[in-house]
């Protein structure tokens, strides 16, 4: 394998707008790895990865504005899209067909995200409740309360334990699935939360802000195990590797920078894309990281294994 880092594919204008968010699943029927992005030009497109290269599977119609979050379920059947248009989408992926439109209203849903288990959506509202959706009844199940802000961020442990949130005024909070009590409140931030991200053995929460760092917490404990400064402007999006050595960041200072989560140096920066890049993402395997935002590009990286 390679030694180091190195940008293995560009695809420009992949949609007609900026890209706000990306997700990638294999299929474990067949395989085949997924990308899934997301538009403010209202668009989810799906693509599929191979060769080294995106080929546009789908283009999926059906929000009414912007797409601001995308994930697909671990199995990687099925993507999830919300918009703010208030609504949130599940779409088959072997199909391209939209299996349910959910209702997250009275406001836009933030941050989608799939339970480990497949069977749930978590998305963050205006009201700082995290509310919870069945993908079988397509209706809300249940909601999580922060007594907080407006939800920007959310993500589920791997364990299916915890569930963790970040507002827009910097306040993190980390529930209990099991009990739906709330665990921990963390206020090292004092600005948006973007992003978070829980490493694969679920012990560590990084998260991404506004105010240009990223910090690690030990999430039994609730310390702050490490603050992260090298972005030069708001960080945007965070994603753990699948092996639990490394994570990425994005940023409006349109760079991606990679981590080693030990030592917690930043190993490699890439600065190529023309605007902030909003979302990063690994595959299945950690081999390869994927990049998007404001410049309509969609860059894959070769990570060294």
């Amino acid at each position: 394998m390679s030694t180091q880092y190195s940008i293995l594919f560009k695809q420009e204008h992949a949609h007609d707008d900026a890209i706000w968010t990306a997700a990638w699943g294999k299929s474990e029927a067949d395989v085949t790895e997924t990308i899934v992005t997301g538009s403010l030009d209202d668009m989810v497109k799906v693509w599929k990865w191979s060769d080294e290269k995106l080929e546009l599977q789908w283009t999926l119609e059906g929000h009414q504005l912007g797409v601001v979050s995308v994930d697909i379920s671990h199995n990687g059947a099925i993507a999830a899209s919300s918009s703010l248009d208030a609504h949130i989408r599940l779409w088959d992926l072997e199909s391209g067909k939209q299996i349910k439109s959910m209702d997250a209203g009275p406001v836009d849903a933030w941050s989608v995200a799939f339970s480990p288990d497949s069977k749930y959506i978590a998305t963050g509202s205006h009201l700082g409740k995290v509310n919870i959706f069945g993908v079988e009844s397509g209706k809300k199940e249940y909601s999580l309360d922060t007594r907080g802000k407006f939800i920007l961020s959310i993500a589920y442990s791997p364990d299916g334990k915890y569930l963790a949130s970040g507002a827009i005024d910097g306040i993190i909070n980390i529930f209990d699935i099991a009990t739906g009590k709330l665990l921990h409140t963390l206020e090292g931030h004092a600005m948006p939360i973007r992003s978070l991200t829980f490493s694969p053995d679920s012990q560590l929460l990084v998260t991404a802000s506004d105010d240009g760092y990223i910090k690690i917490y030990d999430v039994q404990h609730a310390n702050l195990a490490g603050t992260l400064s090298g972005h030069g402007s708001w960080v945007l999006n965070v994603a753990f590797s699948p092996d639990n050595t490394h994570f990425v960041s994005s940023s409006s200072d349109k760079s991606v920078k990679v981590w080693d989560a030990s030592s917690r140096a930043c190993i490699n920066t890439f600065f190529d894309h023309q605007d902030q890049v909003w979302s990063v993402k690994y595959n299945s395997t950690g081999s390869k990281i994927i990049s998007a935002g404001d410049d309509r590009a969609i860059h894959i990286y070769d990570c060294p294994m």
